[in-house]
């Protein structure tokens, strides 16, 4: 029988978020070993029944297998219904960016509007001691002051995903997973007999497991004829939908030419998408807004990156007044794509350190 509400809350909990894979089902494991109190908590984020369940994290089979991992650890589970919250702050601002032209990033916004602000809320109100996830990056504290750091594994660094936490969040967030590598992740669910111990990864896009983001948005978006156009404005072809294309994209064009052509820039006013040569799809400014910084930026001279797997880039950014921010780049980038995040790094002498970031509005 599981405990009171109240009950909870005179026990100061440690909470974790539990998706149902193998990192957070072992951050769940640490946790239980370094506290006496701790609970697993799983949302619900869509009906199972719409989602393929091999696939996709927080399906009806992901909250059975975390279930299953609270109880071989004997801690509480909860699951709570965030379907609509879901709905609202993560589907529906991903189908009105591909509407807008844009590419977006529906991971980052259920971090920060679904793990971290509602998750947050909920445990605070069980008067927790922390929210604990499984996400690899590295928590550390330098004079009385928490940074974010990229993690030991950097092949699984999710530092990209998560430049909206905010800076006043830090002392209550914990990431166990940040020091160790995926391998030695799973042999410790092995040597604990979870059953997920080999289990596969969650796709990125959760709720579009089959990676068809067109199929999945193709009932909720209008197909509104436009041309696909050069950068001299000659027509080369027409097109049913900017939603159907993203900058940087090559395939799907329709447009036969001597020399390969790429989306270039999307224009959703006059519904065009303008396409050129390889060369002229690289940008040296980029514009970015909905700044979140997790500390005071006063050396101008960062590192950013502008898609999740990319490289860090040197560059010279100018903090607008009004939330804004210019990045100029110290060497071109090919395909950067309004609606994707530009996370802002340092280095230091604890590893490359997250600053924050903000999300790309246009680029020159």
């Amino acid at each position: 029988m599981q405990s009171t509400t109240s009950e909870i809350r005179n026990k100061k909990p440690t909470v974790v978020a539990m998706s149902g894979g193998v990192d957070s089902s072992v951050a769940a494991a640490l946790m239980k070993k370094e506290n006496e109190n701790v609970i697993g908590v799983t949302l619900r984020l869509y009906d199972e029944k719409k989602i393929s369940k091999s696939k996709s994290c927080c399906s009806g089979a992901d909250i059975i297998d975390a279930k299953k991992i609270a109880n071989d650890i004997t801690i509480p589970h909860y699951v709570l219904d965030y379907e609509e919250i879901f709905k609202k702050n993560v589907i529906q601002p991903f189908i009105n960016d591909y509407e807008k032209g844009r590419t977006p990033i529906p991971c980052i916004n259920c971090n920060e509007k679904v793990k971290f602000l509602d998750l947050i809320e909920f445990a605070k109100s069980l008067n927790a001691k922390s929210l604990v996830t499984g996400h690899y990056i590295k928590k550390i504290k330098v004079n009385n002051e928490w940074r974010l750091y990229i993690p030991e594994d950097t092949d699984r660094d999710q530092s990209y995903f998560l430049f909206t936490t905010k800076k006043k969040d830090l002392d209550f967030l914990d990431f166990p997973l940040g020091y160790h590598k995926k391998d030695k992740i799973r042999n410790i669910a092995k040597n604990l007999d979870f059953h997920l111990h080999d289990k596969k990864d969650s796709q990125d896009i959760c709720f579009i497991p089959d990676g068809n983001y067109k199929d999945f948005i193709k009932d909720s978006v209008k197909n509104s004829k436009g041309d696909i156009v050069d950068t001299e404005g000659r027509v080369l072809n027409s097109h049913d939908g900017i939603h159907n294309f993203t900058v940087g994209q090559r395939r799907g064009l329709g447009v036969s030419e001597k020399n390969p052509l790429y989306v270039k820039e999307i224009i959703s006013e006059k519904n065009r998408v303008i396409v050129a040569a390889k060369e002229e799809v690289k940008s040296s400014t980029i514009i970015v807004d909905r700044l979140n910084l997790l500390t005071d930026i006063s050396d101008l001279n960062i590192l950013v990156r502008v898609r999740s797997t990319g490289n860090l880039l040197k560059s010279v950014i100018e903090i607008q007044s009004d939330n804004k921010a210019i990045v100029n780049l110290l060497k071109p980038e090919s395909s950067v794509s309004p609606g994707q995040a530009c996370v802002f790094y340092n280095k230091d002498e604890n590893g490359t350190r997250l600053l924050g970031g903000g999300w790309i509005q246009s680029t020159n």
